[in-house]
């Protein structure tokens, strides 16, 4: 029995090890909140925002989630293609623990086959070009292509500024486009 208590002790110090060293926060770690606007809770109720909007089945490289924590309650913004992205958007964050608002600003983008068009060649001249590849890899491509009006704004973030300027060329490169805006964020080393 003694023995049974010990690998019970053992295993569960090297369980609060783990979370400890995976920076979980003592009071997620303890299933406790803490106080609501408490940095602590703001970064949790962030993460949480966050992971909700990047699991949308819905949501691709022309769409663009922000959000904004004011308190209790989400501010929604950026644009979307389908409408239903918008919604599912809002019901999503709306279901997270410790919102008690949510405003929705996302701009539903107009229906345009010549947008479409646009944006599918935007998406070959930025992701297939070698250099910026990498970006389109995993389940959120980091460089998202927004066309409104065969206006081109590009967001979302990449790793130095020589990235964010050769995606800036490629997105110009492309005919028939009116303007490219390029609000690409550098990461920060």
């Amino acid at each position: 029995m003694r023995t049974i208590i010990q690998k019970f002790a053992h295993h569960f110090l090297l369980f609060a090890l783990l979370l400890a060293v995976a920076g979980t926060s003592a009071f997620a770690a303890s299933g406790a909140k803490a106080p609501d606007g408490s940095p602590p809770y703001e970064a949790w109720l962030t993460k949480q925002v966050r992971h909700e909007l990047v699991m949308l089945p819905w949501l691709s490289v022309f769409d663009n989630l922000q959000y904004q924590l004011e308190g209790n309650k989400v501010v929604l913004s950026g644009q979307v293609v389908l409408p239903i992205l918008k919604d599912d958007a809002a019901n999503a964050v709306k279901h997270i623990e410790g919102v008690g608002t949510v405003e929705n600003k996302i701009e539903v983008l107009p229906v345009s086959s010549f947008d479409n068009q646009i944006r599918w060649q935007e998406l070959r001249a930025i992701y297939g070009f070698p250099m910026l590849q990498r970006y389109g890899q995993g389940a959120v491509p980091s460089i998202h292509i927004i066309v409104k009006n065969s206006n081109v704004t590009l967001e979302g973030v990449v790793s130095d500024q020589n990235d964010k300027s050769v995606a800036g060329i490629r997105a110009n490169g492309v005919p028939n486009v009116f303007s490219v805006t390029n609000n690409l964020r550098v990461e920060k080393s």
